[in-house]
């Protein structure tokens, strides 16, 4: 392991340059890897690993469109492509990457497929941790393993065909071979991480479900519909608003703080953004601390945990669903991002 020095905290980390990907392909040689769920990590990690010489299967609910997205993507039924339950049986490692209430439905069938020695992967700790609302407990003959991507599985594919490669965080929750930690770091390898930074299933879930629901994802669509619909009942145009909303932070600014940090970012602007950044940024963290504490404190009580089982266990749950992204994407704020995409100069050929 390299030891890593983050802001004054030394951590081990694991590089794709100390544990090789022939490294990996060794470890591996003699398992069979079955990708049950093809939606969202499923098809990056799948074809990644596939990409680099390990043996993939997929376990998919036979008619549904991530089945025909296996197809297209390659997979043969019969031959790389299952069910759900035959792929697991087919399985040394079963990388349980269904939806978190896709688990819970179907983990009585895949359980029953375990054999000792087996491995269960999983990329999100949510099942195992809150196991008194998903009732997923292994058995204690299999290892239990993590391996979590940072990204979403587009991300996973998109830098691996980059050769950029994602940081993922790993963990071992139950060694029952002596293997575990090989296996883990083979498939961390494997799927195109560029360094595994370790963890616990409990820290990878905590984290994961705060930061979803905090700056990744809810934080910042809130925020960014907070500053548009001040501008525009201002007076500013739909333009105006998204521009300088969304389209500077992640045309231009993101991309700074990505390649040297926020203080780089800062230095590189105008010395009035630089001063309003420095001035206004703490009003904004003490404003969200209380709100952030909140979040983690319902993640830790497992409460988040079990609003996500009930709304998507519903039977109506796509439809709902469906219908709230459909709201977003039909609002004024982000038909004029389409527009202002579509005056992307990449894109304006096409007008």
């Amino acid at each position: 392991m390299a030891k890593i020095d983050f802001g004054g905290v030394v951590e081990e980390v694991v590089t794709a340059e100390e544990f090789t990907l022939e490294r990996a392909r060794q470890v591996l040689a003699d398992e069979t890897v079955a990708v049950l769920g093809y939606g969202v990590q499923g098809p990056g990690q799948a074809l990644n690993m596939r990409d680099n010489g390990i043996k993939v299967i997929v376990g998919q609910r036979q008619g549904s469109a991530s089945w025909q997205k296996a197809l297209e993507d390659g997979f043969e039924p019969g031959q790389s492509l299952f069910s759900i339950e035959e792929a697991a049986r087919r399985a040394t490692i079963v990388m349980n990457l269904l939806s978190d209430a896709g688990q819970v439905t179907t983990w009585p069938a895949i359980k029953a497929e375990l054999e000792a020695g087996n491995a269960l992967y999983f990329s999100h700790g949510f099942g195992v941790v809150f196991k008194d609302q998903t009732g997923i407990v292994p058995p204690a003959d299999v290892d239990v393993i993590l391996v979590a991507p940072k990204g979403s599985g587009t991300t996973v594919r998109r830098n691996f065909l980059d050769g950029s490669g994602i940081n993922a965080s790993y963990a071992i929750f139950q060694d029952a071979t002596g293997k575990a930690y090989e296996r883990t770091v083979a498939l961390g390898i494997a799927i195109g991480s560029g360094y595994l930074f370790p963890t616990t299933f409990e820290n990878e879930v905590y984290s994961d479900l705060t930061g979803e629901r905090g700056v990744l994802m809810g934080a910042l669509a809130g925020i960014m519909e907070a500053q548009y619909n001040l501008l525009r009942a201002h007076g500013h145009s739909p333009s105006e608003a998204f521009n300088e909303t969304v389209e500077e932070l992640t045309q231009s600014l993101i991309r700074l703080v990505s390649e040297n940090g926020m203080d780089w970012m800062f230095a590189n602007c105008s010395t009035t953004a630089q001063r309003g950044a420095l001035d206004w940024a703490p009003k904004f963290r003490d404003a969200v601390a209380p709100v952030f504490e909140q979040l983690y404190q319902s993640v830790v009580s497992g409460k988040e945990t079990a609003r996500v089982l009930s709304a998507n266990s519903a039977p109506d749950y796509r439809e709902k669903l469906d219908a709230e992204l459909a709201a977003l994407g039909n609002s004024e704020m982000w038909k004029a991002g389409a527009a202002v995409r579509r005056l992307r100069p990449e894109n304006r050929q096409k007008l």
